[in-house]
C-alpha cells in the first residue's frame, strides 16, 4: 500500500469521522460525546483558534475525511493498519480505550485532547520557539493535561490559547488557556508535560515528579502523535546538510 504525502489543509475545513473499533466500553455514549465535542469547538475553541470542523459518528470514514478512531490499544492499531495518515494523506487521531482507562483517565477527555491537537497541527510537525531558544511542540493540551471541564455532563480537556506560545507576554491581561490556570507562556502545569527540542533532538519535560512517574509507568505512548513528532525530528536531524 502506498501512502500519499499529507493532503490536508488544502483550502477547506475538515470533516472528521469518529469511528469506534474498540471492544472495550467507552464509558460514554459516542453520539453524546461527539455532540459535546462539537459544542466545545463552536463555543470555546473556534473563537480563539479560528479553525472549525464538522464532526459526525461513522462506521467507516469516507475518502478525504479526517478521523478520530477508538481502538483498544496500540497493538490493535498496528494490526488494523492505523497510522498517523490515511492512504489518502488525511490525519488520524487514535484514542486507545483500554490504555486510557488503565491509566485512570477518561475516554471523553482523551478524545477532546486528541481532536483539538489534530485540528491545529494535523501533521504533528509545528514548533514554537521560546525566548531561551528552545522549541516547544505546538500542542494544544499537553501542558494543561488533566485540567478538565464539563459540557452537557461530559468531561472535556482544557486547551491553551495562542498567547501560550508567545514569549513576550507578561503575566496579567493575556489569557493563556481556556480555564485560566496558566500564568505565563510555555508554563507546564503540575499534571502536564511538553515536548521540547533543541533543533536536533526532542524530549519530554514534566510539571511535577508525580506526573513524570505516572507518564513513564502508566501512560503508554506507543503509536501516539508525540512519538510520531519525535521521530520526525530525529529523522530531520539525520539528514545530510546541504552544501553551502
Amino acid at each position: 500500500m502506498v501512502i500519499r504525502a499529507a493532503a490536508f489543509n488544502q483550502g477547506q475545513f475538515p470533516t472528521i469521522a469518529f469511528v469506534n473499533l474498540a471492544k472495550t466500553p467507552l464509558g460514554v455514549d459516542l453520539t453524546k460525546l461527539v455532540a459535546a465535542l462539537a459544542k466545545q469547538l463552536q463555543r470555546d475553541f473556534v473563537p480563539i483558534w479560528g479553525y472549525p470542523a464538522k464532526l459526525y459518528v461513522a462506521k467507516k470514514a469516507k475518502a478525504g475525511e479526517w478521523q478520530v478512531v477508538f481502538l483498544d490499544d496500540a497493538d490493535e492499531a498496528d494490526a488494523l493498519g492505523y497510522h498517523d495518515l490515511t492512504k489518502n494523506g488525511q490525519p488520524v487521531s487514535k484514542v486507545f480505550v483500554k490504555t486510557t482507562i488503565a491509566a485512570g483517565e477518561k475516554v471523553s477527555v482523551t478524545a477532546s485532547h486528541e481532536l483539538l491537537e489534530m485540528l491545529i497541527d494535523p501533521g504533528a510537525q509545528l514548533w514554537a520557539q521560546s525566548d531561551d531558544g528552545k522549541f516547544y511542540a505546538y500542542e494544544m493540551c499537553d501542558a494543561v493535561e488533566e485540567e478538565i471541564y464539563s459540557i452537557d455532563g461530559i468531561e472535556v480537556s482544557d486547551f491553551v490559547h495562542p498567547a501560550f506560545f508567545e514569549s513576550w507576554h507578561k503575566p496579567g491581561p493575556a489569557q493563556f488557556d481556556h480555564l485560566k490556570m496558566v500564568k505565563r507562556p510555555f508554563q507546564t502545569l503540575k499534571n502536564g508535560y511538553q515536548i521540547v527540542s533543541n533543533g536536533t533532538s526532542a524530549h519530554e519535560i514534566y510539571g511535577s515528579r508525580a506526573k513524570e512517574r505516572h507518564f513513564q509507568h502508566f501512560e503508554v505512548r506507543t503509536m501516539h502523535r508525540s512519538e510520531y513528532r519525535k521521530d520526525i525530528m530525529a529523522k530531520a536531524a539525520r539528514r545530510p546538510k546541504a552544501a553551502a
